[in-house]
């Protein structure tokens, strides 16, 4: 088993240029630190129904601060000034075309599971755009989006914006994956990162037919498991 990085074909040229964006990185950063509360408001923003903030301000009421005594504590202040800042940039991504909207959600969830799985292996073995190539086996045309190169613990990561995204050739790849290194006497643990719901992905999930016992599923709730801590209480 051995990684490769992918082909500069057109597709990747152009999409290196909405994962070089700032934005990207500004949501990511933010949602990476994010609670599960503040993931479910991006979630809502990112998907354009509206580019007004009241809205959302009063449909996610406690983020906000709605009600707060005068001389709230500082934590709760630092919270509220960061839904404000994730309310801000995920209505920059809305405000985007329907089609731009939609690869920057996707660039977006890769870099944060990219941030946060930095924090439990370390910045060296974690890239992006990675191949996984086995002697003997044609290599899958599209790369994993994150892995993570630890010698005996690799992991490969499929990234989601929705439970739409879960698809036969998905599943099938990430196991594939896992049965061909442990063919080669190697661990690969696959993962599917999907930023929505756990019950709309157990949806999905059930009317596919493709194995999936061996891939592990991370969803908008327990997105911290990728840094190696446990999620917080919803908000």
């Amino acid at each position: 088993m051995r990684f490769q990085d992918a082909a500069r074909d057109a597709r990747a040229v152009v999409y290196a240029g909405v994962q070089a964006d700032p934005l990207v990185a500004r949501a990511a950063a933010l949602l990476a630190d994010a609670t599960p509360g503040q993931r479910v408001l991006a979630r809502a923003v990112m998907n354009g129904e509206t580019t007004a903030p009241e809205p959302w301000r009063s449909m996610f009421p406690s983020l906000f601060g709605a009600g707060d005594a005068p001389g709230t504590d500082p934590v709760a202040a630092a919270e509220r000034d960061r839904s404000e800042a994730i309310l801000g940039a995920s209505l920059a991504v809305a405000g985007r075309g329907e089609q731009v909207r939609s690869q920057f959600r996707g660039a977006i969830v890769e870099a944060v599971t990219e941030l946060l799985l930095t924090r439990r292996v370390g910045a060296a073995t974690t890239r992006r755009e990675r191949r996984i190539l086995f002697d003997g086996v044609q290599a899958e045309i599209h790369p994993y989006d994150v892995t993570v190169e630890a010698p005996g613990a690799a992991e490969a990561y499929d990234c989601k914006w929705g439970a739409r995204g879960i698809s036969a050739d998905v599943l099938h790849q990430l196991d594939d994956a896992r049965a061909h290194a442990a063919d080669e006497g190697q661990r690969l643990l696959p993962v599917l990162v999907v930023f929505d719901a756990r019950r709309s992905c157990e949806v999905r999930l059930a009317r596919q037919t493709a194995p999936r016992a061996g891939t592990r599923l991370v969803t908008i709730e327990t997105l911290d498991r990728l840094a190696g801590r446990r999620a917080e209480a919803t908000a």
